[in-house]
C-alpha cells in the first residue's frame, strides 16, 4: 500500500501489485496514513496509465474465455471482485472501465442497495449468496455484504454484540467461497475527503450529472470520520489468507482502473485456466463435415 512515509515507489516489475496493495492482516489500520493520490507500482502518468490499461485487455479477455471454457468441463473455479469505498470513490466507474474489458456474457454484476423488506427477513448474507457468480464467471459486487458492518455500524442499525459476530460470519463465509473454488478479490477504493468534495461539486455543476447526486450524499459526508473508522475495523478484522483486502488509492481514476485491471490479471494468471479437450474424434468430424 502507498503510505505517506516518503518511501521510493517500487517499479512494477519488482513485485506483484497484489503484494504492494494488500492490507496487512490483523494489524490496526490508519487510513490517514495512506495517500489516496498515490500510484504505487503504477505507470508514470495518466497517458501511460491509459495505454497500459488498454494493453491489458487482450490478456484479460483471453483468460476470461479460458476460465469460462474450463467450466464446461466441470471446473468450478470463478472470480468475485468486491468493490467497497465511500461515495464517488469509483465503484461504478470501475465496473464501466475495467469490467468493460471482459466479455459481458461471462460477467455477473450486482449493485447492492438498501435491503428490501424480503431481504430484511433473512440473515444478512442471504442476498449475497443469491448473487454469487457461477463456475467460469467473473462476478462483480458494487458494494457487498460489508455494508452490514459499515453503514450498520455508523448508523447503529444493529446492536454492537450482533455487529461483532458479523465479522467472523463474513470470514467463515469467504473461506467457504474459497474452498468452493471462488477467488475473492476485495478492493477498498481509498478516496480523500477533498477529492470527494470535488467530485460531488462536479455533479452539481453539470446538469447532466444531477441524476447521480443525492442530498443524502451530503449527510453521509458529514459522517466521514465514522465511516473511516468502520472501514478500518473491517479491513483489520476481515483480511484473511483466503480473502485479503487490497487498498487501491482512488483519487486518480486512471490509476484506479489500471490497478484493478492488474489485480484481476494477476489472479487470473495464477488460476491459469486451460481450454478443455474435445470429447469427439476431430478427424472423423472433419470428414463428415466435408462430406455435407
Amino acid at each position: 500500500m502507498a503510505k505517506k512515509d516518503g518511501r521510493k515507489k517500487r517499479k512494477p516489475q519488482e513485485t506483484s501489485l497484489r503484494h504492494l496493495l494488500r492490507v496487512p492482516g490483523g494489524e490496526r489500520i490508519d487510513l490517514t496514513a495512506y495517500d489516496a493520490s498515490a500510484t504505487p507500482g503504477g505507470p508514470a502518468d495518466k497517458a501511460a496509465g491509459l495505454a497500459a490499461t488498454a494493453a491489458l485487455a487482450p490478456r484479460l479477455a483471453d483468460l476470461q474465455e479460458r476460465l469460462y471454457a474450463a467450466s464446461t468441463a466441470g471446473d468450478r473455479r470463478r472470480v468475485l471482485l468486491v468493490l467497497q469505498g465511500m461515495d464517488t470513490s469509483g465503484k461504478g466507474g470501475t465496473v464501466k472501465h475495467v469490467i468493460g474489458l471482459f466479455n459481458p456474457s461471462g460477467c455477473r454484476i450486482r449493485a447492492f442497495k438498501a435491503p428490501t423488506p424480503e431481504e430484511q427477513n433473512h440473515p444478512f448474507l442471504w442476498r449475497i449468496m443469491k448473487a454469487l457468480p457461477g463456475p467460469g464467471e467473473i462476478g462483480i459486487f458494487d458494494r457487498s455484504h460489508y455494508e452490514d458492518v459499515l453503514i450498520a455500524r455508523v448508523r447503529e442499525l444493529v446492536p454492537r454484540s450482533r455487529l461483532g459476530r458479523r465479522y467472523e460470519e463474513i470470514n467463515l463465509f469467504e473461506k467457504s467461497l474459497a474452498d468452493d473454488g471462488v477467488t475473492v478479490v476485495k478492493v477498498f477504493l481509498h478516496i480523500s475527503y477533498e477529492e470527494q468534495r470535488r467530485r460531488l461539486l462536479e455533479r452539481l455543476d453539470n446538469p447532466e450529472k444531477h441524476w447521480k447526486f443525492n442530498l443524502g450524499d451530503i449527510e453521509e459526508r458529514g459522517m466521514w470520520p465514522a465511516y473511516q473508522k468502520a472501514y478500518e475495523i473491517a479491513l483489520k478484522r476481515c483480511t484473511t489468507d483466503e480473502a485479503p483486502w487490497y487498498l487501491v488509492p482512488a483519487d486518480r481514476k486512471w490509476y484506479r482502473n489500471w490497478a484493478i485491471s492488474r489485480l484481476l490479471l494477476e489472479h487470473l494468471e495464477e488460476l491459469d485456466p486451460t481450454y478443455p479437450p474435445g470429447n469427439f474424434d476431430v478427424d472423423e468430424s472433419r470428414r463428415r463435415l466435408l462430406a455435407t
